[in-house]
């Protein structure tokens, strides 16, 4: 009877190393990214665990570094997603909560106003000066609120408002934990956790006038 031969088939390669990395730190932005624009996360507690994970994922594979990215802070921000419970920081479909960076000239804004149309023709808004620290991690962003209040349309060159100095009795940050083009994810210095979409439809220079 003839003797029959095992054949030892190889293992199959398993992606490793930083290709492996890259692509896994793609896969989780891009399901993060659609859990943050699919409506309304902040209503479900499913949503918000799977948010937190894929975050806490992303700020291991991709970490910020605002040395080489401060100029990506740059924009309108779009706030879609928030640990706190505070109700000006939850997310509903009636409600736009931008924040507005410009950390060249050093000045922020945090606006909420009505989504849609209605949008343009008031808000409530906080006006801050900010700095990107230089120390390690270098994700780190000092944060100075200047002049709060209700916010209007403007009118020709005059814009329509109504704010008063802000007293900060305190020092403010937060760290920048994952930045690129189209997402953003901050810790802020009580260790809320905020997810942050880029509106590329809004100009930065219409706001921070």
């Amino acid at each position: 009877m003839p003797r029959v031969r095992a054949v030892t088939q190889a293992p199959s390669a398993v992606p490793d190393g930083p290709a492996a990395a890259t692509g896994e730190a793609a896969a989780c932005r891009e399901e993060l990214l659609g859990l943050l624009r699919g409506g309304s996360p902040g209503a479900s507690s499913v949503a918000a665990r799977r948010i937190e994970a894929l975050i806490d994922r992303l700020e291991r594979l991709q970490p910020a570094d605002l040395r080489a990215q401060a100029a990506q802070l740059a924009g309108v921000w779009e706030l879609r997603w928030s640990s706190s419970t505070q109700p000006y920081l939850a997310v509903r479909p009636w409600l736009e909560n931008l924040q507005l960076l410009d950390p060249a000239a050093g000045r922020a804004l945090n606006l909420l106003r009505p989504a849609g149309r209605l949008g343009p023709l008031a808000g409530i808004a906080v006006q801050a000066s900010i700095a990107v620290a230089p120390e390690t991690p270098h994700q780190r962003v000092s944060v100075r609120f200047e002049r709060g209040g209700w916010r209007g349309p403007r009118f020709a060159e005059q814009r329509l408002q109504l704010f008063r100095e802000v007293r900060q009795g305190f020092a403010a940050w937060l760290d920048v934990t994952v930045l690129d083009d189209e997402l953003r994810v901050s810790r802020g210095q009580n260790g809320t956790l905020f997810a942050l979409v880029r509106r590329p439809d809004l100009a930065l220079e219409a706001f921070l006038d």
